[in-house]
């Protein structure tokens, strides 16, 4: 596997003792596995699987999002989306690199287009936290993330295309970027007047809700384009302490919040679950989006549920949560022209 590569977050913003406290979080990060069950008061033999301290995708993880897992438990929700796996180095049959296609879906450095309409935007390849099953966990990031000339080029290919109506800011996370670089690059998309629409894709507000402070919230008040939020938690424990009133906040700010979640073996493959998590999503502001199937990422497959699975735990949603509270089950599946609804 190709090591995840890291932009430095410290280069892109005032000097340290200017630096916001989402920042001061974001440096403070847990890498180490000994550490991060040490302070959940775990040993490895506790837990129900074999942890990895190999750094080929490493550990990353905020302390607000460690404080909000249960110590002395070895199967909390969010402890197993973070926590590095022996098996993951196990080759297992359909599990590849890019899942879902990214590399043949590259127009040009920082710029991926799957569908009509829209392009996704890479900014960044920094995030808060590593998922263990993240789709790019094996994704190319240098010469893959537009910065300095290369996103110029990126913005002058979108401003010459009038069929694009809408960009997606991904990565990586957009919200690893300084705010006033963020504030920046939204700004030069504003001044592109046939994109109508900017989506955001991010976790931050779920395991670091710090980076949601007032000068990003006035940023985002101050967009005229439409702009969506798409957060990503995928169960209702991420969603307390500080998180929630971040997602208040954003809420309050006047911009679109969905969420996407992956239905993930032993984290979310209840209707208990997921319908707690889709409650607690809409009592913040936030709709249920997407809940994805999981693409099958090399490394991830321990996390992996059958659609048949899947499609069941949609019937049992339906059958206690208004429709509105019920998310697309969906997958991606590489060269389609949009997502593949499996229920």
């Amino acid at each position: 596997m190709t090591p995840r590569i890291h932009s430095n977050p410290i280069s892109e913003v005032p000097p340290a003792h200017k630096s916001p406290r989402w920042l001061q979080e974001f440096a403070d990060c847990i890498h180490s596995v000994d550490e991060l069950l040490e302070l959940l008061s775990l040993a490895a033999n506790d837990l129900p699987f074999e942890v990895e301290h190999a750094d080929r995708f490493s550990l990353r993880v905020p302390r607000s999002y460690v404080a909000r897992m249960r110590p002395q438990d070895a199967n909390d929700p969010l402890l197993l989306q973070v926590l590095p796996r022996k098996s993951e180095s196990q080759e297992q049959t359909l599990f590849t690199a890019d899942p879902v296609g990214d590399l043949p879906a590259t127009k040009q450095c920082g710029i991926l287009q799957k569908y009509a309409s829209r392009v996704l935007l890479m900014t960044t390849s920094s995030c808060a936290v590593h998922c263990r099953y993240c789709f790019r966990r094996e994704y190319p990031y240098e010469g893959g993330v537009a910065k300095g000339a290369e996103m110029d080029a990126a913005l002058t290919s979108i401003d010459a295309d009038p069929s694009i109506t809408e960009v997606i800011l991904s990565g990586g996370d957009p919200l690893s970027l300084a705010t006033p670089a963020l504030r920046s690059l939204l700004g030069r998309i504003e001044d592109i007047g046939h994109v109508k629409r900017v989506r955001i894709h991010t976790r931050f507000p779920i395991v670091l809700p710090a980076r949601v402070d007032k000068d990003l919230l006035t940023t985002f008040a101050n967009v005229s384009k439409r702009l969506t939020i798409v957060l990503h938690a995928n169960h209702a424990n991420e969603l307390e302490q500080d998180c929630a009133e971040a997602i208040r906040q954003l809420h309050k700010s006047g911009v679109a919040l969905l969420n996407q979640s992956v239905l993930l073996r032993g984290v979310n493959d209840s209707v208990e679950a997921l319908a707690n998590l889709s409650e607690a999503l809409h009592d913040l502001g936030a709709l249920p989006y997407y809940l994805h199937a999981l693409d099958r990422v090399r490394g991830a497959h321990e996390y992996f549920v059958d659609d048949a699975r899947g499609i069941k735990l949609i019937e049992g949603l339906r059958q206690i949560l208004p429709g509105y509270l019920v998310p697309r089950f969906v997958r991606e599946l590489a060269g389609e022209p949009s997502k593949t609804a499996l229920a």
